[in-house]
């Protein structure tokens, strides 16, 4: 197998530009044609060559959807059920199950992934404060695995200590509170670490406050990457597992209606990752488990594990650039646009 650097593997592919420059097709106002003494970079416009497959895993879909909320009711119904109970909480259960399938992470390249229901991020999981959540892993793959929740649990709900592997062909039930409010992740924890998390075994997992939040137009973004040669070095970078799809698909918001993303970072191999939105500032709630904001910025680094709602309100109509402020990052595919418009509804 080659050694291919990222650089080289960049260069091969043409996948994206410079943060600064990419606008995926898309000019802004007063950006048109540019004279002999500032040439146009026309090759590298467009990012990655080309779409993924429409029948594969949908970026947009997986932005709006927690609790299998994207399919059909009788699909539903078989993975996902909720129960109100008599103290006014619900008992919400799951089925998830681990397998081993190939994703298209960008157009044409894929990935051999270990996956939960048969996509990267795995499904977003989605409670309320008080809720019993009850979630049975089915092993379908070729090795062990397990399911770690991020959040207060008894140990033996931990999916991390010894003996707590779910083997190929078993079944595992865990059951527990949701607790503290806030944004938190689901993830296999299972030895070699790195390798089970890398390969695609992490989902959302949102606890939404008893009295709620401020209703917004919310978004589901988790950072993550790929090393496609297995070198410990990731040569594709997204967010929501598909290069550049946000810029060929850009996400859609209303002037004036507040945005809330619930931002999750896990990529492997890199110590941090970041997300930059270019002309305004948000506010940050680290962690989600606070009801104020911790800062207001325009650039927010995450360590691996690490995570933040983000909460912001768009003032002028237009595209709006968000990528890693990591410039290798944001050229090897984790960038995207907002299109804001006004009087949008959905």
């Amino acid at each position: 197998m080659w050694n291919v650097s990222r650089r080289a593997w960049l260069r091969a592919t043409g996948l994206a530009s410079l943060a600064g420059s990419l606008l995926g097709g898309a000019r802004l106002a007063g950006q048109g044609a540019s004279d002999a003494s500032h040439p146009r970079h026309d090759a590298h416009v467009m990012g990655t060559v080309g779409r993924t497959s429409p029948d594969g895993f949908s970026p947009a879909a997986y932005l709006r959807s927690w609790n299998f909320s994207e399919l059909p009711p009788e699909e539903r119904s078989k993975v996902y059920r909720e129960t109100p109970r008599a103290d006014g909480t619900r008992l919400r259960e799951y089925e998830l199950y681990a397998a081993d399938r190939e994703i298209e992470v960008a157009p044409g390249l894929f990935f051999p992934a270990w996956t939960y229901n048969g996509q990267v991020p795995g499904p977003t999981i989605r409670a309320t404060e008080g809720d019993r959540v009850r979630v049975t892993l089915r092993n379908l793959g070729t090795h062990p695995h397990s399911i770690h929740f991020h959040g207060w649990h008894p140990p033996e709900m931990d999916g991390a200590l010894a003996g707590q592997e779910v083997h190929p062909g078993e079944t595992f039930v865990y059951e527990f509170d949701a607790d503290p409010f806030g944004l938190h992740l689901y993830h296999c924890h299972t030895v070699p670490l790195k390798r089970h998390i890398h390969k695609g075994l992490y989902g959302a997992f949102i606890i939404d406050p008893r009295q709620g939040r401020p209703p917004a137009d919310e978004f589901v973004m988790v950072m993550n990457a790929f090393d496609t040669n297995f070198d410990v070095e990731n040569e594709v970078y997204a967010v929501n597992t598909v290069a550049n799809a946000y810029m060929h698909e850009p996400i859609r918001v209303q002037v004036g209606r507040l945005v809330r993303v619930y931002l999750v970072n896990i990529t492997e191999f890199d110590p941090v990752n970041s997300f930059h939105l270019h002309g305004m500032f948000f506010d940050v709630y680290r962690t989600g488990t606070a009801l104020a904001p911790a800062e207001t910025t325009d650039t927010l680094m995450l360590c691996q594990g690490e995570r933040a709602i983000l909460e912001t309100t768009f003032r002028y109509p237009g595209d709006f650039m968000f990528h890693a402020h990591q410039s290798e990052f944001a050229e090897l595919g984790w960038m995207g646009l907002f299109r804001a418009e006004e009087g949008r509804t959905t």
